[in-house]
């Protein structure tokens, strides 16, 4: 890799980690909050599912926005919409508010993943170079899965929960300093984006089916983990530190496994990491519910951020090589809608399942899941250089 795209790409990392870092402090802390002031799992879930669900509706416009405008402005926009609502739950720390700023945090963080993800597809030459920017892409939501979470159990230990909702608040703003100055890739000619049709006729081809499918059982195995967490914490007496700390885990494993990626890029083959990701991840949740010390937690925390930590570089660079290049926004935002869809209904489900048939429960439900769905991941057609012309 050379080292003017190095230099590209370490500002972006720098704008996703601000801007993520709102999201998953606020993903933490709410729930928290929620849950000291005696609102049930359900609630929770909830409050958690809006989070995901203004990307669920956006997701396809923002794919298609970011093809007809690059990076800069959809950013600007991301960074407008998540800081108003972050400054929400500042004046108005309340239920209802915090729901509110669940919905413009994601919505902001929703749209400008989608924008610097499709910018970075388009920086790369070859599936190597695919696989080690994503990889190195990767590691900033990795950081931010660590430092909102943390910054905000600290915070709300040693201040209250106003005091980290204005921290959280402050930091999308920052987010503009790291994509300022990038140089825009050409747009998507209007006759190609016309001659394209729908979105959903990307669905037609197999493989990409597949790896959606694939991407939402792994999402889904991300959602148990950031949801159960704080509920088995609050219920075994840990603090707002200590549950932090046990989340910050998880994602500093998946950021050191995302470290020696680019590295092994050329050696590895998407569908052999991808289905041992998803074999681990269904034992990990195996054990979980058996343990019940914060160690031991964070120890499974750490196994687990390495086995899923390894397969969003392999999503990304197996979807855009399955995708033409003018069409990469609008397979970006198929797959956002996907998660984000999965994210708001999955919580509710984890929520009323875990009420009914309790925590220990929908982890092993869930991990069968992710274990009978392993096959899908070694038949992945192996991707190739040409591919990304492949589909109409």
């Amino acid at each position: 890799m050379n080292p003017q795209l190095r230099s590209v790409l370490w500002r972006l990392i720098a704008a996703q980690i601000c801007l993520h870092a709102c999201m998953t402090g606020f993903r933490m802390a709410a729930p928290l909050m929620a849950l000291r002031e005696g609102y049930s799992p359900v609630a929770v879930g909830v409050l958690l599912a809006l989070f995901a669900l203004a990307p669920v509706f956006m997701a396809l416009p923002a794919g298609r926005y970011a093809d007809r405008r690059g990076l800069r402005k959809p950013v600007m926009l991301s960074v407008g919409v998540a800081s108003a609502g972050a400054a929400l739950s500042v004046a108005f720390p309340v239920f209802p508010m915090l729901c509110l700023t669940a919905l413009t945090c994601g919505a902001g963080t929703g749209m400008a993943m989608i924008a610097l993800q499709r910018h970075v597809g388009r920086l790369a030459h070859g599936p190597t170079e695919l696989k080690q920017v994503f990889s190195w892409m990767a590691i900033g939501p990795s950081i931010s899965n660590f430092l909102g979470p943390f910054l905000a159990g600290l915070m709300i230990d040693s201040f209250g929960f106003r005091a980290a909702f204005l921290l959280l608040a402050l930091l999308p703003s920052l987010a503009w300093y790291g994509v300022r100055h990038t140089v825009e890739h050409e747009p998507v000619a209007p006759e190609l984006r016309q001659a394209s049709g729908s979105s959903w006729n990307l669905l037609k081809d197999k493989g990409f089916r597949q790896l959606m499918m694939i991407n939402w059982m792994l999402s889904s195995c991300w959602d148990v983990h950031t949801f159960l967490v704080p509920v088995l914490g609050h219920e075994r007496g840990l603090s707002a530190t200590v549950i932090g700390t046990i989340l910050g885990a998880f994602a500093l494993a998946a950021t050191a496994i995302r470290l020696l990626l680019p590295w092994l890029a050329s050696h590895l083959r998407e569908s052999v990491v991808i289905g041992t990701a998803m074999l681990a991840t269904a034992l990990l949740f195996a054990a979980y519910p058996m343990v019940h010390a914060a160690w031991a937690m964070g120890t499974l925390s750490v196994l687990l951020g390495f086995a899923l930590g390894s397969v969003q570089p392999m999503i990304m660079s197996s979807l855009h090589q399955m995708t033409p290049h003018h069409r990469h926004g609008e397979a970006l935002g198929l797959r956002a809608m996907a998660i984000n869809g999965s994210s708001v209904v999955m919580p509710l489900m984890f929520g009323s399942a875990g009420a009914l048939i309790g925590v220990g429960a929908v982890f092993w439900l869930v991990g069968a899941v992710v274990g009978l769905g392993s096959p899908l991941a070694w038949r992945l057609p192996a991707p190739s250089a040409e591919a990304p012309q492949r589909m109409p």
